[in-house]
């Protein structure tokens, strides 16, 4: 995992809970709502069993290269020298002519001949445990919270599905130093909004069923809607 930031040790907690994984709280968690506009419009809250626990960087170390290995095609492959076309008998006798010994024409060392230790397609699929898979999620929505990097707003209600509909409404809740991969998490894919923010190269939008360790790790802003909120919370809780 290449990235500069920093991941808290999964230790005793400032409450002396020393399990990763568990809350470090027993207190429910109240954030700010925004509006399209960028104004407090009341609160929201949070499961703490969701967003308050002790970040575990094994289980967001081992999803990560998961998800990260699962998506090569693994389909590079080369010919081996009895794959590739070409006569197998000798190309002259083995003695007397002065040149150095040759066996077949499709021999590596030779122009048109086959691959020596080729690459060949393979599967790097790698399986992670479900649990595994859920806490690394937990992991880092609870280290977003902590990095205040997380923000929810009321549901999008686009008319036109416009991208100069929408990048206003995207510029008033992302600071211009968060816009380089803003992680927007809806309870549904809504058409209108995904077409109005494809064209901005720094928005990501997905529904939070969608929701992977990739998208969250590297996520320099993570926007939720009340909708995702409230489905998360209860996913994940």
């Amino acid at each position: 995992m290449s990235s500069s930031k920093e991941i808290p040790d999964t230790g005793k907690s400032e409450t002396g809970i020393s399990k990763a994984g568990k809350s470090e709280t027993g207190t429910a968690m109240n954030v700010a709502i925004y509006d399209t506009k960028g104004n407090k419009k009341g609160t929201v809250t949070l499961n703490e069993k969701v967003f308050n626990i002790v970040p575990n960087k094994s289980a967001i170390y081992y999803t990560l290269k998961a998800e990260l290995a699962n998506q090569r095609q693994g389909t590079s492959s080369s010919k081996g020298r009895a794959e590739v076309r070409g006569s197998g008998a000798k190309l002259y006798r083995q003695k007397g002519t002065g040149r150095a010994r040759a066996g077949s024409r499709r021999s590596p060392i030779r122009v048109g001949g086959g691959v020596a230790f080729g690459p060949k397609a393979k599967s790097y699929r790698i399986r992670i445990a479900k649990k595994v898979r859920r806490l690394s999620v937990r992991s880092l929505l609870s280290l977003k919270v902590k990095e205040n990097l997380l923000k929810v707003v009321e549901d999008f209600d686009l008319k036109d599905g416009k991208t100069r509909e929408f990048l206003p409404i995207a510029k008033n809740l992302v600071d211009d130093d968060k816009r380089r991969y803003v992680l927007l998490v809806d309870d549904k894919k809504k058409e209108l909004v995904s077409r109005a923010g494809r064209n901005i190269p720094w928005i990501k939008y997905y529904a939070a069923e969608l929701l992977t360790t990739r998208d969250l790790f590297y996520a320099t802003q993570l926007v939720l809607t009340t909708g995702a909120v409230k489905l998360l919370n209860e996913r994940y809780g």
